[in-house]
């Protein structure tokens, strides 16, 4: 009796520890910030600052749900916004500058399914490679330099200006960000396409037992290439979305959208039954990772223990998870 008790603690830690960290961050900054942080103005502008991130996370938990990554994410987001700008720059119109660089994108996560898929390269070594190519490939276009000024068109940088008006809250105009709508219209996409297709469910059995499912007749090669084709595609539109928001573009804007979609979908994933990423957990991951960051850029914490902090909870919680299933396994 007292151990199937300690199991059902471990459970429920295992599967509620992550949603009670991040109930007791908000309760932290709400009791130190009472004035801003717990606002409908501040909850938008995280909402804002993430969705770049949340559509990165996105693309990202495709191709880990295949137990993959793809590390190229963020130079190719760099790529993309500094191909959408060049466009710009050469008079081509917003709706094809835009539909050039989501090509790229798709294009570029292709070659890291074929690398992956069909010459059997390690993930970490084709994703590494080609994050040096892409890169490399956004300097050199761009010659090293930011890219901003009249040659990014008022309509493209309006976009991330704009939004649904809420009314007035307080005495102050509110609206939903535009980009956190483009970044939940992906989020809707991604859930759709993971939990309610065949294509979902096949990626899910390439992650349990890839040699078992290619057993049963699931096309592994040929899914991985759409996987990581879907996971460069939507690493593009975060470079233009970035791009969007600053009305400029640089070949280093995307450097930090790699790691930190990583983080998040490794903690949502601390929220699943059996670890596996789900879209929706992702969210909550990347959004803790925002909260935390929003919070303690208030309370001018410095950036850099920012980060150190950010590290910490996110060993913390897989160490957790990964520390309550082999307990249960014994």
């Amino acid at each position: 009796m007292v151990a199937l008790k300690g199991n059902s603690v471990l459970t429920f830690l295992r599967r509620y520890g992550t949603l009670i960290g991040f109930a007791a961050i908000l309760i932290f900054f709400w009791a130190n910030l009472p004035d801003t942080f717990m606002t409908a103005r501040n909850w938008l502008n995280i909402s804002q600052q993430l969705s770049m991130l949340i559509v990165v996370a996105a693309g990202m938990t495709i191709v880990m749900v295949m137990g993959d990554f793809d590390l190229s994410v963020g130079s190719m987001a760099s790529l993309a916004g500094i191909v959408v700008a060049i466009l710009f720059t050469l008079g081509i119109p917003v709706w094809a500058a835009v539909s050039l660089a989501l090509l790229v994108g798709l294009v570029g996560g292709a070659i890291n399914g074929a690398l992956i898929s069909f010459i059997g390269i390690l993930p970490f070594v084709a994703t590494l490679a080609t994050l040096t190519m892409f890169s490399g490939a956004a300097f050199v276009v761009s010659g090293g330099k930011t890219i901003s000024g009249r040659a990014i068109p008022e309509d493209f940088s309006q976009f991330a200006r704009g939004g649904i008006p809420l009314g007035d809250w307080g005495g102050v105009a509110v609206s939903i960000p535009n980009l956190t709508l483009l970044a939940l219209a992906v989020v809707v996409l991604a859930w759709v396409l993971l939990e309610q297709t065949t294509f979902g469910r096949r990626l899910y059995a390439i992650g349990g037992n890839s040699e078992a499912a290619h057993l049963s007749g699931v096309a592994v090669r040929k899914l991985k290439l759409i996987a990581f084709a879907l996971t460069g595609s939507t690493a593009a539109l975060a470079g233009i979305m970035y791009a969007s928001r600053v009305a400029s573009a640089n070949p280093t804007q995307g450097s930090s959208l790699m790691l930190n979609a990583i983080a998040g979908v490794f903690l949502g994933s601390t929220l699943s039954e059996h670890g596996e990423p789900r879209i929706l957990y992702t969210i909550v991951g990347v959004l803790i990772l925002g909260v935390l960051d929003n919070g303690l850029t208030q309370m001018s914490v410095d950036s850099y223990v920012r980060q150190i902090l950010v590290g910490g909870i996110i060993i913390l919680a897989v160490s957790a998870s990964s520390l309550t299933k082999r307990l249960r396994s014994r």
